[in-house]
């Protein structure tokens, strides 16, 4: 019977991936159509964004566009250069993942480890509902509840660490800055962050835990020596899709940041920044040709670093899943 047990698995395997009747052979063209179709989505806006791009690369350059401090459609010739709306990006991802990476990581083993049951699928529903919150709801909640919440927490970092240049702000207006358009991306990427690590944290082996607290371990030191090692490329990998998700945050962003082109190489309370999402969205109704295709380039830049973080995060999740090992 052991013996033939390798030809049985490979049978079944045969079997399950090789449709012979009529039906299951159109739901499997169906479905492979259906899997391939992303692939073609993606290729054809890419290809449309690099046809609508390349008159701006043409006649400013890719370097100059994408790390160049200009955008002034006035000008003759005119001048479109992304560089403080790509930097605004950036900083404001990384407040956003820097708040809610721990609140995140705190959620998920809240509920694999310390809930009960019955409570843990009720802050998982909650935790889930939060990500269904359209982008809409969450800039208007930050622009009118928000906002001068935040403003007051900036304003405490200010007088109390305001000799970091990070957290000084000499024209001590705290509103619409990137410390507030941070923290609202961070509440959009946290439901993220934790759906990830918390499949990765059920599927470890608990024997593992189990033997670390019986060797004597408390909660803290088995999650720092045992869980954390353990499940860090899965959650590494989910941090990088939560800063996918929050470097093309747009309306949330447009509503809580005042969109300045001057570059905020310092201080995250001050009020200016941007983001070329909200940029492109704050200018798109009024370019010209011109300046179409320079916001065309804008989203061809912001699409290709969103794929790459997303497919490295892709990656990475997929390679901590023991299942797929």
């Amino acid at each position: 019977m052991s013996v033939n047990a390798p030809s049985e698995k490979i049978e079944r395997r045969k079997l399950a991936t090789k449709p012979f009747a009529r039906a299951d052979r159109i739901f499997f063209a169906v479905s492979t159509a259906a899997a391939y179709s992303s692939f073609v989505i993606i290729a054809l806006i890419l290809i449309f964004l690099v046809g609508r791009a390349i008159p701006a690369f043409q006649t400013q350059g890719i370097i100059d566009f994408a790390f160049g401090s200009t955008w002034d459609s006035a000008a003759t010739p005119a001048t479109f250069q992304l560089g403080p709306m790509l930097w605004g990006s950036i900083l404001i991802s990384l407040i956003g993942v820097v708040i809610a990476v721990p609140l995140a990581i705190s959620i998920a083993y809240f509920i694999e480890f310390m809930a009960h049951k019955t409570l843990a699928k009720i802050v998982t529903t909650i935790v889930d509902l939060l990500a269904a919150i359209p982008s809409i709801v969450l800039g208007l909640w930050g622009a009118f509840v928000f906002s001068p919440i935040a403003a007051g927490w900036a304003k405490m970092l200010n007088q109390s660490m305001g000799w970091i240049p990070i957290f000084d702000n000499p024209e001590q207006n705290f509103l619409r800055s990137p410390f507030i358009a941070g923290i609202v991306v961070a509440v959009m990427i946290v439901p993220i962050i934790a759906s990830i690590t918390r499949e990765i944290f059920s599927q470890m082996d608990r024997d593992i835990i189990n033997a670390s607290l019986a060797l004597g371990g408390n909660r803290e030191s088995t999650f720092r020596k045992v869980i954390l090692p353990t499940a860090a490329g899965g959650v590494i990998g989910g941090v990088l899709l939560g800063l996918g998700r929050a470097l093309g945050e747009t309306v949330a962003v447009l509503y809580v940041l005042n969109i300045s082109f001057d570059i905020n190489w310092g201080s995250v309370l001050q009020a200016k920044g941007g983001s070329v999402a909200s940029m492109i969205i704050s200018k798109f109704g009024e370019a010209n040709p011109d300046e179409i295709s320079a916001l065309m380039a804008a989203g061809l830049v912001l699409f290709v670093f969103t794929l790459i973080i997303n497919s490295i995060a892709s990656y990475i999740v997929a390679k901590a899943q023991p299942w797929r090992k």
